[in-house]
């Protein structure tokens, strides 16, 4: 007989350690987290009871070292390990030291995440258990018939390793490129190439089993809309199938883990045609980012039937009847209009108001670090009917107050009210044809710069009488002027405290703001962070981040034109082939790629031109802001 479990530890970090932790509380267990360096003081350490240092701060040195992890169980004195997911949730030998160091592993037979670890064996499996799949190509012998391609990592998955071809020409580097990915994200350079499906949606089954023989499949999600081969927007059900087609997703998704003799919680995912195909693409043997969904649906909490699963507790026959539709957004630290580059820095505030489930590994004054996923959050609106459950969710994180780092907040608003996801028409290339149009400048920002002036002027509650009436004598004098900047743009602030045409000042406060723009009432919430390098301003109109130009501003040194700089911390993980001094380089050709945060950033030539200096070296450490190569334009004709 499995023993009870009374102190969990997780193997993770972030948004899932505190929401496993949430449930681990509920339950009475006692809880374990485990820390990096740059984590100690993160939210999942303080929700726990104890935690264990993890000394270091890259993921290979810390949360993948399994020793270290099952040392710090026993230490501790957990009885139990959860692995969250990522990390080493799918690694089947460590499932197997943690069941050998005496520690309940709450997930599938290790044997079972063995067979499914490689997405070309699992094919082999689900084929033979009459799961419908997709053929594979062999590059080697590819024609121009079989494009598009998508090459993916054998092992792994979140996108790492995949590569979409169109061009045959393109292959050859696009399998190196893959593979070379893979190694770094897996250590397993395994690639395959099977046909890319035009507009086709990502849709997976929920699935829970027991020790008994009962095998649930918990509804369909839909997570079509990525980037980069990522989730960001996830909804249950599954909106648009045909019953039948829903009741061969959940028979294929039954059979797939009856092949694998599973045990747990786990996801089966397909892609399915335009014209309602379904295809087997991978089993996901954990916990999925996007759970939330599926438990809002049928009012389950999943970790929990995780750890009673693995307490040897048997299923129902049946689960729940699943009502409503719930959708859930992931709020990353991410500048979409960059080419989704991640944000670091001091998230000063993050408050998401309405009737929403919120999952965070943050709160306001925590630091978004360089060595991890971006993810500040996921929220999760649930709702009688799916038009419901996204209207609640797009007002919810458009009345969010989220300050000191750029996000993704309003590509998600702008996803959630756009007329093709209001239909339903939801497909994998949905940021291929709209991302230019959610990313588009946000609203003018002059308002908000008046506000946040006026708040500026606005002395201090505790100031004496006299600056307090003085500030707004109804006597007409020179305007005051101040600048900002917002999203590259500048604007001059030229006002009277009480007269601003098109404007009228109600009231203006330190933090609060109200003005009537042309006959309407708007409220306008200031905020400077601490060392008053920037000024939030959110209201109805929408939020926006002003950095206040200096009145006497110091002389700046001069980059040197063609200077190529990283946009982030991270790593340089690839230099182009034959890239040296002297190279004549095209404009938008990639020069070299740098690792950061889980995703790799390609860096493009300015230019067209010669390539005069070259600083970065694979598998170089670099800075915000350092100096890459230079590349000097040639004359224009």
């Amino acid at each position: 007989m499995t023993p009870q479990i009374s102190s969990l530890l997780v193997a993770n970090r972030g948004e899932i350690a505190v929401r496993i932790f949430r449930t681990a509380r509920d339950l009475g267990l006692a809880t374990v987290a485990v820390h990096s360096d740059p984590d100690a003081d993160a939210l999942h350490v303080r929700a726990a009871d104890a935690a264990v240092r993890l000394p270091g701060a890259a993921p290979a040195d810390t949360y993948l070292r399994g020793d270290l992890v099952i040392k710090a169980a026993l230490a501790a004195g957990a009885d139990a390990v959860h692995p969250g997911y990522g990390f080493l949730s799918e690694n089947a030998d460590f499932a197997r030291q943690v069941q050998d160091s005496g520690l309940t592993w709450i997930g599938p037979p290790p044997e079972a995440i063995e067979a499914m670890a490689s997405k070309t064996r699992a094919k082999e499996l689900m084929r033979a258990a009459g799961v419908p799949l997709l053929d594979p190509v062999d590059p080697a012998t590819a024609t121009p018939a079989d494009l598009p391609l998508l090459l993916k990592a054998a092992a792994g998955g979140g996108g790492r390793g995949m590569r979409v071809v169109r061009d045959l020409d393109a292959l050859k580097e696009a399998l190196r490129a893959a593979s070379a990915e893979a190694v770094s994200a897996f250590g397993d350079g395994e690639v395959f190439a099977e046909p890319y499906v035009e507009r086709g949606r990502h849709v997976e089954v929920q699935i829970l089993a027991d020790a008994h023989g009962t095998v649930w499949a918990l509804g369909t999600r839909d997570c079509s809309l990525q980037r980069r081969h990522q989730k960001v927007i996830e909804e249950a059900p599954a909106p648009g199938l045909p019953d039948t087609l829903r009741e061969s997703l959940h028979a294929a998704a039954v059979a797939a883990a009856r092949a694998v003799s599973y045990r747990g919680a786990g996801t089966v995912e397909f892609l399915v045609t335009a014209d309602g195909r379904p295809y087997f693409l991978e089993m996901n043997t954990r916990l999925q980012v996007e759970h939330p969904v599926t438990e809002a649906v049928f009012g389950l909490d999943l970790v929990a039937l995780q750890l009673r699963v693995a307490e040897g507790a048997a299923l129902p026959l049946t689960p729940p009847q699943p009502t409503g539709h719930a959708v859930e957004a992931r709020l990353y630290a991410e500048d979409p209009a960059q080419d989704w580059r991640p944000q670091t820095g001091v998230l000063h505030t993050l408050d998401i108001p309405g009737q929403v489930r919120i999952d965070t590994g943050f709160t306001g004054g925590d630091t978004v670090g360089i060595h991890y996923d971006p993810m500040l959050a996921k929220v999760v609106a649930h709702a009688p009917t799916r038009a419901e459950a996204v209207r609640a969710l797009a007002h919810a994180l458009a009345g969010a107050r989220i300050h000191g780092l750029t996000t993704n907040r309003e590509l998600l608003v702008g996803s959630l009210r756009h007329p093709e996801f209001g239909a339903a028409q939801l497909d994998t290339g949905f940021y291929d044809r709209h991302l230019a149009a959610l990313t588009e400048t946000a609203p003018d920002a002059g308002t908000a710069a008046l506000a946040a002036a006026l708040a500026e002027a606005a002395p201090a509650p505790d100031a004496p009488l006299a600056a307090r009436l003085g500030g707004w004598r109804n006597v007409r004098s020179q305007p005051q002027t101040r600048r900002y900047t917002s999203a590259g743009s500048e604007y001059e602030v030229q006002y009277h405290p009480v007269d601003h045409p098109g404007v009228r000042v109600l009231s203006a406060e330190r933090h609060l703001v109200t003005l009537e723009v042309d006959g309407i009432r708007r409220m306008f919430h200031v905020k400077r962070n601490s060392n008053n390098t920037e000024v939030y301003v959110d209201s109805a109109l929408g939020a926006h981040t002003l950095t206040p130009v200096p009145r006497f501003p110091d002389p700046q040194d001069r980059t040197e034109p063609g200077s190529l700089l990283a946009p982030m911390p991270g790593t340089v993980v690839r230099v182009a082939d034959g890239l040296a001094p002297g190279s004549h380089v095209t404009a938008g050709q990639p020069l070299l790629w740098l690792e950061a945060m889980k995703m790799e950033h390609r860096i493009l030539a300015p230019a067209s031109g010669t390539l005069t200096a070259l600083h970065a070296v694979t598998g170089q450490q670099v800075e915000f802001g350092a100096l890459l190569a230079v590349v000097q334009e040639e004359p224009q004709p």
